[in-house]
């Protein structure tokens, strides 16, 4: 297939993402939210139906522009509670904001205020670290159990490694745009980023493993006709058996994702669109990266080796 054949061309055009990526991470950083900064936190729960999420929202919203607020997260949290994260607040500032809750005390709310300390922050940062560590351990091993029958022309193991591989340039290509979008329009990452990163590991690889469990079936298919096919053939046909359904499984799921964008609340709109970045890169990684690893790893194992004289 032509996805195979031109392998070097989407290498270089992935060498560019991830080189962009890594610069804009190194000179910018990321903007981290309060989640791994500290600030404060307030819920409110409302003793009968709290009012609507716009309402509320477009009160805090103008708040914000007083007081100064800067990035903060509303969310809905189960029939009757709000809860907002913000920078850390006086407690002047506070009364302010559970006032808007409280529409001035004509609703009848409970709230609970705390603060999200330095040290809460940095352990919760950790934990994100180690759970996406987690999360590409079990998925080498998950492979490499998987493709354990599968030793010709690559061994197992480098399957997983590969699609390793693939889950690095998924995971580094969209935190390097929240840094750009960080430092040119002040978005921040929170906890809510660390989660849209594992279910762009977790559609990623699933992508990947359907790509790949085809090579394996096609490769029996080979072996056992004794077709002698070559394995970027085999690797090619396996890209185009599968290409179409990856690609309408991606689409349908960024058009929903697109939808939530502008649609859904502003709580959800940085997730939104850390997914639709993500899944898309990883769709391309799983078509044009993961798979043309193999043929590139096979084709080095298979050069003859040339011994001086």
């Amino acid at each position: 297939m032509w996805i195979i054949k031109n392998r070097v061309i989407f290498y270089v055009f992935s060498a560019i993402l991830i080189i962009s990526s890594i610069l804009s991470l190194s000179i910018w950083g990321l903007q981290v939210g309060i989640d791994f900064k500290g600030g404060s936190a307030i819920e409110a729960v409302y003793k009968d139906a709290r009012p609507e999420f716009a309402t509320v929202d477009a009160n805090i919203s103008a708040l914000s522009q007083t007081l100064n607020l800067g990035t903060y997260t509303l969310r809905p949290v189960g029939d009757k509670e709000y809860s907002i994260k913000t920078r850390f607040l006086t407690d002047t500032e506070r009364a302010q904001v559970v006032g808007v809750f409280s529409n001035k005390g004509a609703i009848k709310v409970e709230t609970n205020v705390s603060s999200i300390g330095p040290t809460i922050g940095e352990e919760s940062a950790r934990k994100a670290y180690v759970a996406i560590a987690l999360v590409i351990l079990c998925i080498v091993l998950f492979i490499t159990f998987v493709f354990r029958h599968v030793s010709k022309p690559v061994a197992s193991w480098k399957f997983g490694l590969m699609a390793i591989v693939a889950l690095a340039h998924d995971v580094i290509i969209p935190t390097g745009a929240f840094a750009v979008l960080g430092h040119y329009l002040g978005y921040e990452v929170d906890t809510l980023f660390v989660t849209a990163l594992l279910v762009i590991l977790g559609f990623s690889i699933h992508d990947t493993i359907v790509v790949y469990d085809r090579i394996r079936e096609n490769l029996n298919i080979s072996h056992r006709d004794n077709d002698k096919k070559s394995f970027e053939t085999i690797v090619g046909e396996s890209v185009r058996q599968t290409f179409v359904r990856s690609i309408n499984t991606s689409m349908s799921t960024i058009l929903a994702l697109v939808v939530l964008y502008f649609l859904g609340a502003e709580a959800t709109r940085h997730f939104s669109l850390a997914l639709i970045i993500g899944i898309a890169v990883g769709t391309y990684s799983s078509i044009f990266i993961a798979s043309a690893l193999l043929v590139t790893i096979q084709k080095w194992q298979d050069k003859p080796v040339v011994k001086n004289k």
